[in-house]
């Protein structure tokens, strides 16, 4: 008897085909059950954990009432939810809001540039210095919030009962434990 036959067929029995295809998917189980790799993200190997603070800028936001916003949706003490380059990392405490006052920058007949409050008014618009603080791992390449890198000037998004904006990083302070 031979070995393979006309018709592709080990010992007359075991088509060669179906035995590769077999022989695959034992393999891929062992490889998932028996050696699954490292677990854990690679950002986090050697690397501590510190407490973070992060002041946003909220330049334009379009809000009848700023006031209320701050008194119902960012209390000192409050919590919001963060989405960084679209991954939501969860809730982070609020630790501080400042409205800031809208100015112009006025040329002076000396030369000179003072900068004063804007006089017009612009009735929906307002500017916020929102300063966040959490826990972030500390990476050569930075600080991490969830998976993402926290860096100045990159865009998050902050979402709560009543609002959604973005606003952009302009400082972020690490501290030691």
């Amino acid at each position: 008897m031979a070995i393979l036959d006309s018709k592709g067929r080990l010992f007359g029995k075991i088509n060669l085909l179906d035995l590769g295809a077999a022989l695959v998917i034992l393999l891929v189980i062992v490889g998932i059950f028996i050696f699954p790799g490292t677990s854990g993200s690679v950002a986090q190997v050697g690397a501590k954990t510190v407490p973070i603070e992060v002041d946003l800028l909220v330049r334009g936001l379009n809000v009848r009432n700023p006031q209320q916003l701050v008194k119902e949706g960012f209390t000192k003490g409050g919590k919001t939810n963060v989405i960084i380059r679209n991954q939501p990392y969860g809730q982070i405490g609020i630790k501080s809001v400042e409205q800031l006052e809208r100015t112009v920058t006025i040329g002076q007949p000396d030369g000179s540039v003072k900068e004063l409050p804007d006089p017009r008014k612009i009735n929906f618009s307002t500017d916020f210095l929102l300063t966040l603080e959490g826990q972030a791992t500390v990476t050569k390449d930075g600080p991490v919030l969830g998976n993402s890198k926290v860096k100045i000037g990159m865009p998050f998004e902050l979402e709560g009962f009543n609002y959604n904006f973005n606003a952009s990083v302009i400082d972020i302070r690490l501290q030691d434990k």
